[in-house]
């Protein structure tokens, strides 16, 4: 027999508050005088079974069975993912219950009691989970998973249901629900499908943050230099990569702005999430808002599917804006509102949600005039300039190029690293007299052009550029050497001595390559020819000169 208390509550939570005075036993409500009463206020923290007797206002008694399972402990102080949630059941008691439990749990919940009403919260918002039951009057719960499928596929469903049996399990999971919960369903198993749940978009998110990891170990985020002006990079990036503020990177193109930017995440406690890079003068003015924000499927024309936007994918974790000062003056606006809120809003979308993202943003531009030109927001300039890291050109940092020419030479093998013999003393020195006005970007370019070029075990000075040897001859006034490769770029490609139809290729690529200081887009463009028939070729023309 199980044990029957009495309370003068009409409809009774289902929250870890409520009582039970002999833990495992089957507890039952009615609105009975003169009984004791139960604490709406007083702990359990032992599962149980509890069934439910909610007295409607015509006074007749039914009853909801439903498993609670909970304790203060693992509700209040277990780390969770925070979701945003949809739960709809018609059940009045489990909707209060949930409407009271999820944002203890830490979830962003939206209750709903209709398919109708779901379906128009799915339409105005954006959710991680959604627990849905399948029975409920005035349509069915899978037409809100149809929905969701349709409209929302980024959306995990979970059903839930009273009359559910195997075939519906085998329906749900065939089109695509995440877990089958069948009534009477227990809190413990909500909190545990959500967390999962949870995991699994964090998983999602660490993937992103482990390619970053890789591009690291090939070397895109390492920062390169002993020099006194790196060593105060260095300086300031320890000191400001703990800390959620806004970083503004300045340098001249090609300085590494980028890598700065990695820096600053992988040395801060959002290291494990993502970190998104976006150049912001690369996305069509037109596209711009949907790629920051995201957008609904049928937004816009082309728009066949929902998206995610880039603030969306680096929740948690680092979003790195390069080239900030490209952005038109509405996309600044619709930057700085969501730098004041922390909220974005997909386009088609009526409701905004929250993000945590940090904000790092780059530019080559001079903001501040541009803010005196009017063409730049100086409120936008206050916000994402808490820090300001200035990088230096590689002309201010010469003593760094011999490490620096190293590993570029080593990415560039694919290889850990590479013997200091690889680069003599005279091209060492040719190349810290040149100029680099393409600063980091363009010494790699040219190390890739003369690692191609030499004999595979020293890059001398004839294996670099023409326009290295030209420019130091210049400016030490003396004129440049002739590069010792077969042909140089004066000679005709048909002369009186016979050639192949292949040397007469290699001629012409090496003297496109020379044309553009070894940029290969650029010569394959001008050769017309595939980007990777242009490296293919290279690679031949290697083994054939040695071998000669």
């Amino acid at each position: 027999m199980p044990q029957t208390w009495h309370s003068d509550i009409t409809q009774p939570s289902l929250s870890s508050s409520l009582c039970q005075k002999d833990f495992g036993k089957e507890t039952h409500f009615s609105k009975v005088p003169n009984r004791p009463r139960i604490s709406a206020k007083t702990a359990f923290k032992t599962p149980r079974d509890v069934s439910i007797a909610r007295i409607n206002k015509s006074r007749k008694t039914f009853s909801t069975k439903l498993n609670v399972v909970a304790t203060e402990s693992a509700v209040s102080t277990k780390k969770r993912h925070s979701l945003r949630v949809l739960f709809v059941d018609d059940d009045q008691s489990i909707a209060d219950l949930m409407r009271s439990e999820l944002p203890r749990m830490g979830h962003n919940a939206t209750i709903r009691q209709s398919p109708g009403t779901a379906i128009e919260a799915i339409q105005k918002n954006v959710f991680d989970a959604a627990i849905i039951d399948l029975r409920m009057p005035g349509g069915s719960g899978w037409d809100v998973i149809d929905y969701l499928r349709e409209h929302s596929p980024e959306t995990i469903s979970v059903i839930s249901t009273g009359h559910g049996d195997r075939d519906d399990a085998i329906r749900a999971i065939r089109m695509g629900a995440y877990d089958f919960l069948p009534k009477p369903v227990s809190l413990f198993e909500i909190i545990n499908v959500l967390d999962r749940i949870g995991e699994k978009k964090a998983l999602e998110n660490k993937t992103i943050a482990l390619e970053t990891r890789l591009q690291r170990v090939e070397g895109k985020s390492d920062l390169i230099g002993n020099s006194a002006p790196m060593m105060r990079v260095q300086k300031l990036i320890d000191k400001i990569a703990p800390t959620d503020s806004a970083v503004l990177i300045l340098g001249e193109t090609g300085t590494g702005k980028e890598m700065v930017a990695r820096r600053v995440h992988e040395q801060s406690e959002r290291r494990d999430e993502p970190f998104v890079a976006v150049n912001c003068g690369a996305i069509p003015e037109n596209l711009v808002e949907s790629e920051f924000f995201g957008h609904r499927k049928g937004a816009f024309t082309g728009a066949d599917a929902n998206r995610a936007g880039l603030f969306e994918v680096a929740n948690g974790g680092t979003l790195f804006l390069d080239e900030l000062g490209e952005l038109d003056k509405s996309m600044q606006v619709k930057l700085l509102r969501f730098l004041e809120s922390g909220e974005v809003r997909r386009v088609g979308d009526n409701e905004p949600f929250h993000v945590n993202v940090r904000i790092v943003c780059a530019t080559n531009r001079e903001l501040q005039q541009m803010v005196a030109d009017g063409t730049f927001r100086e409120d936008l300039f206050f916000r994402v300039n808490t820090f300001e890291i200035y990088l230096p050109p590689l002309r201010e940092r010469l003593d760094d190029i011999p490490m620096l020419a190293l590993h570029l030479i080593a990415r560039h093998l694919k290889r850990d690293q590479v013997p200091p013999e690889v680069l003599p003393p005279e091209t060492i020195k040719l190349l810290q007299t040149h100029h680099w006005s393409g600063n980091v970007r363009e010494l790699a370019n040219v190390l890739e052009h003369a690692a191609i070029l030499s004999d595979g075990h020293t890059i001398r000075p004839e294996d670099l550029p023409r326009s290295i040897n030209r420019d130091v001859a210049a400016a030490v006034g003396a004129p440049a050497s002739a590069p010792t490769i077969a042909m140089t770029s004066q000679e005709p490609i048909f002369s009186s001595e016979a050639k192949t139809l292949r040397e007469m290729e290699e001629v012409m690529i090496l003297r496109v390559l020379d044309k553009y200081q070894g940029d290969k887009p650029k010569a394959a463009k001008e050769l017309g020819i595939a980007l990777k028939t242009l490296y293919n070729r290279l690679s031949q023309m290697g083994p054939q000169r040695d071998a000669g």
